[in-house]
């Protein structure tokens, strides 16, 4: 969690200097306040899931890019050898299983939600498109002020530039997969 933390940190300042862009600046595009953004650079803080996404979204980058690793095209994962992007105050647990690869356009990521969570995101940059499939529990999903609730190999895509939420209603944690696609302009940060 540590390693992420500093990685988080390193690509935040190099996204900042690459783009001249002061932390008002940053702050403005990304939502994430100047204070906040200043504790995630110096690595006193450790940003959430919906953090993260705000500044994925605000620099046009991809979000496992923000935790680091890179993935080749014939590259085989096995499910728990990533990196996790521990729980979080949402109860959210976010693993990559495939991280962003320009040439597609997409990340694949298992996520966990621990009994009674809820997930709130802000709208993701235009364009992006989220693909949900339940792997385990039922899934609670909210796109604007509509819920639907989906099952175990029940799935669901939708545009992700609009507010959405995640929610576990039940006892036990539910697992769902994420591939997340950007349009053509979403940066690699894996270069």
């Amino acid at each position: 969690m540590e390693d992420i933390s500093r990685h988080i940190a390193a690509t935040l300042r190099a996204l900042r200097e690459q783009r001249g862009w002061s932390l008002d600046r940053t702050a403005r595009e990304t939502g994430v306040s100047k204070a906040m953004l200043g504790q995630i650079e110096r690595g006193e803080s450790s940003p959430t899931v919906a953090t993260l996404w705000k500044l994925a979204s605000g620099f046009r980058v991809s979000f496992s890019g923000l935790l680091g690793g890179g993935s080749a095209p014939s590259e085989r994962v096995r499910h728990g050898a990533e990196t996790v992007w521990g729980e979080d105050a949402a109860g959210m647990q976010v693993e990559p299983l495939f991280p962003f690869d320009p040439l597609l356009g997409f990340e694949l990521f298992v996520i966990t939600l621990a009994p009674g969570a809820i997930s709130e995101s802000a709208p993701h940059a235009p364009g992006v498109v989220e693909h949900l499939v339940v792997i385990e529990g039922a899934l609670e999903m909210r796109l604007d002020d509509d819920w639907q609730r989906l099952e175990t190999g029940e799935g669901l895509r939708f545009a992700a530039d609009r507010p959405h939420a995640y929610r576990n209603a039940a006892t036990t944690p539910t697992r769902f997969h994420n591939v997340i696609h950007y349009p053509r302009d979403i940066e690699s940060l894996n270069d």
